[in-house]
């Protein structure tokens, strides 16, 4: 998992701030909060998963404290700078890849279709395909909450790369999908996603923690599109009947009365 922020070089203003301090104020605030009631909840477990809490939340009071972050500094990322900016790249970005046999072109079909995602993707409820670029989408949040965007494709090369960007939704992300052939006659699928999530890194290092991480969630989604090629001769599950028939799929049996 890679965290990335461009900002903007540094200017003559941000000359007073130490070189040691890379974490914005309001940041810092919220390490501090957090890090607090995590320390405290851990302490009362009296558990070895509440001492793993406490030294989280120790974590993340030091880094309030002194406005330094290990992780920011290997990546080069100073959020300390008084006109710190966002453009370019989004706050964090998630890449994962799985490879699967079989072919670029089948694979690249199946996800062409967006009606297909919510067989792979169960926090998916709906795919509305509005146009040949764009499509509206309906996704399940944490404690039963709906999501609902728009996505364009920004960028399709058939067969090989699939980009897109939401617009309207609550949290702005973009991501691609790439279908990279194999000699084996295989394809690795390269999944990259960006999103800003309100509060920056942090609030997806506290998602994360609490078990709402987006890259174990694409990790899951690959297996199970692995899985879902794996018995595309079996079945047409889910499949929207257009892409069952290019994909391979055997027509569902027929019923008959006795």
């Amino acid at each position: 998992m890679q965290l990335t922020q461009v900002g903007r070089p540094s200017t003559p203003q941000s000359a007073s701030i130490p070189r040691s301090v890379n974490v914005g104020n309001g940041e810092r605030l919220a390490s501090i909060i957090l890090g607090s009631g995590l320390l405290a909840f851990g302490l009362a477990r009296r558990s070895r998963s509440g001492w793993g809490l406490a030294a989280t939340g120790a974590t993340l009071v030091y880094r309030g404290l002194r406005g330094s972050c290990a992780v920011y500094r290997a990546l080069g990322i100073n959020r300390a700078s008084h006109d710190e900016g966002r453009s370019g790249n989004l706050g964090v970005k998630i890449e994962r890849e799985l490879s699967i046999e079989e072919p670029a072109g089948k694979l690249y079909g199946f996800w062409r279709d967006f009606r297909n995602l919510p067989t792979i993707m169960p926090n998916v409820e709906s795919v509305t395909v509005q146009s040949d670029t764009r499509s509206h989408w309906v996704v399940k949040g944490p404690m039963g909450a709906t999501f609902e965007w728009d996505a364009e494709i920004i960028n399709d090369k058939p067969n090989e790369l699939i980009a897109w960007h939401t617009e309207g939704a609550t949290v702005e992300s973009a991501g691609s999908v790439r279908f990279e052939p194999r000699p084996d006659g295989g394809t690795l699928v390269r999944v990259s996603f960006q999103y800003d999530p309100p509060g920056g890194e942090l609030a997806h290092m506290v998602s994360t923690l609490f078990g709402e991480d987006p890259g174990a969630r694409i990790e899951e989604d690959l297996a199970r599109l692995k899985e879902g090629m794996e018995r595309a001769h079996e079945d047409r599950d889910g499949l929207q009947p257009a892409s069952a028939s290019a994909l391979g799929y055997k027509s569902a049996p027929s019923s008959t009365s006795g």
